[in-house]
């Protein structure tokens, strides 16, 4: 079924490239003494001009239509629609022998239930008939592909302008990896200063009071609060670890580690992994990152009291989605989402935030990748 629509967009491009012919023929015979009056010309231009930019604009809702593709206006009209009538009138040509192929086939079955058919003129039609198609099909195929680079080139952007936006885009995710970086390299300096150092302070203090107390039962006391001080900030500093990066990713897998990410969680997490190959590094990263960054805030902020993270391996790449039932409001331009984004636009993928007042919150990412 999914092929059916680039089918009728097919069929229909013969019909367009018909009346495209019809207005250029019509439109040229019309406007040719206008031409041929000096002073009649620039008038003559703008009407030639128009009544291209509206055959033009048949093509552009063709394609919109059948092909869901979405084209601004030709920059160049003219060209494309003689490129079109070329390639649809052949287009026209190329289904004519198919149609022709099946005349020739109800012929063949007939005469074979009549018997009229000998075994090697049966054989003879039948291998005949199979390249005939063969070729034919191919030809469909080679027409609708030329008719998408036609849209591209006559009415997609010049290639120097997609060039200079790729180049705009490439500086931008420069500059925000190197902003997600520093951030993320501040954020593990707080850590450290306001949790770990803080925590190691604290022992040293016990440690030092253990040895200056001259009773012994007090002395140990203070070691054993000592002793447990000691075995918090091994617990905080590997969870300070774990968020700069996971070494579980690297040994086990991305299932792990997100089930690791799961289980820490203060909040129910119901994940669902479907992904049947193995991702590129950069992508498995990315997507951990995501779905911990966005579990820690959920856990931070939302209020929430179940967070669902469905990862997906699409055709096109992956997609990530995690859902909570918490109060909403998640400002996109916060610095975890945020920084989520520029790492996620670094891979060239698009990070979306719905999280309206009141709940629920969803955080959807599109990666590509092969």
């Amino acid at each position: 079924m999914r092929a059916v629509r680039p089918a009728t967009g097919f069929l229909t491009g013969v019909l367009t490239a018909v009346l495209a012919l019809g207005g250029l023929v019509i439109g040229g015979l019309g406007l040719l003494p206008a031409f041929l009056w000096p002073g009649s010309r620039p008038a003559a231009r703008r009407w030639a001009r128009a009544g291209a930019d509206r055959l033009a604009a048949v093509e552009l809702r063709r394609r919109s239509l059948f092909f869901g593709e979405q084209w601004p206006p030709a920059r160049q009209p003219l060209p494309y629609l003689l490129a079109r009538v070329g390639a649809g009138l052949l287009s026209g040509v190329v289904l004519g022998l198919l149609g022709v192929g099946l005349v020739l086939a109800v012929l063949v079955v007939r005469g074979l239930l009549r018997g009229s058919l000998g075994g090697w003129d049966l054989l003879a039609q039948l291998v005949l008939g199979g390249v005939l198609l063969f070729l034919d099909l191919q030809g469909i195929a080679a027409l609708a592909r030329l008719d998408a680079r036609l849209a591209r080139r006559h009415l997609g952007p010049p290639e120097h302008e997609v060039l200079r936006r790729r180049i705009a885009e490439l500086s931008a995710s420069r500059a925000g990896i190197v902003q997600a970086v520093d951030r993320e390299r501040r954020r593990i300096e707080r850590d450290l200063h306001d949790g770990v150092q803080q925590r190691l302070v604290a022992l040293a203090v016990l440690l030092g009071r253990a040895r200056r107390q001259r009773d012994p039962a007090a002395a140990a006391r203070l070691l054993a609060q000592a002793h447990q001080e000691s075995e918090d900030v091994l617990v905080e500093l590997r969870e300070v670890a774990w968020r700069a990066y996971p070494t579980v990713l690297d040994d086990l897998g991305l299932a792990e580690a997100l089930t690791g990410v799961a289980e820490r969680s203060g909040i129910p997490v119901h994940l669902k992994l479907r992904v049947d190959r193995p991702l590129p590094r950069p992508v498995e990263t990315a997507t951990y990152f995501v779905v911990s960054e966005a579990v820690t805030n959920a856990v931070k902020h939302s209020g929430a009291a179940r967070i669902d993270v469905t990862v997906t391996r699409t055709a096109a790449g992956v997609s990530v989605l995690v859902a909570d039932d918490g109060a909403g409001g998640a400002d996109p331009g916060g610095s975890g989402l945020s920084g989520l984004g520029l790492r996620v636009a670094a891979l060239d993928g698009v990070l979306t935030v719905h999280s309206p007042a009141g709940g629920p919150t969803e955080i959807k990412v599109e990666i590509p990748c092969d």
